[in-house]
């Protein structure tokens, strides 16, 4: 898993999912509470550019990160695909949010069950 404070750009469907907003944001809000620097492309605007000047845009955020993050849908999504493929191309550290939300969530179990007090990871 990559450390705190890395750079991360957010993977996932769009096109198609009425709901990406939504999704994205709850992400992007739960990593950068563990410290993560979140490039999420759900940020651009829905409307203005076609698919290939989208695709541009995300390349340039995911280019400047040092990991990438996969959202549940992504292997529904031609782009994240693509960007699922540059990432590992180019050795980027690639993680997935639901694995890596459950693999939070229980560390936090633990260690409340342990007395220990845990801040977000």
């Amino acid at each position: 898993m990559p450390k705190h404070a890395t750079t991360v750009y957010l993977a996932g469907k769009i096109t198609g999912d009425p709901y990406y907003r939504l999704k994205f944001l709850d992400a992007a809000q739960t990593l950068e509470k563990a410290g993560f620097i979140v490039l999420n492309p759900a940020m651009l605007p829905s409307s203005g550019f076609d698919y290939e000047a989208y695709m541009r845009i995300s390349g340039a955020m995911l280019a400047e990160c040092k990991a990438a993050c996969f959202l549940p849908d992504w292997t529904d999504s031609r782009g994240a695909m693509f960007e699922h493929g540059y990432a590992a191309a180019h050795g980027m550290e690639i993680f997935y949010f639901a694995e890596w939300e459950q693999k939070l969530k229980e560390g936090l179990k633990e260690g409340l069950q342990e007395g220990a007090q845990y801040a977000t990871p």
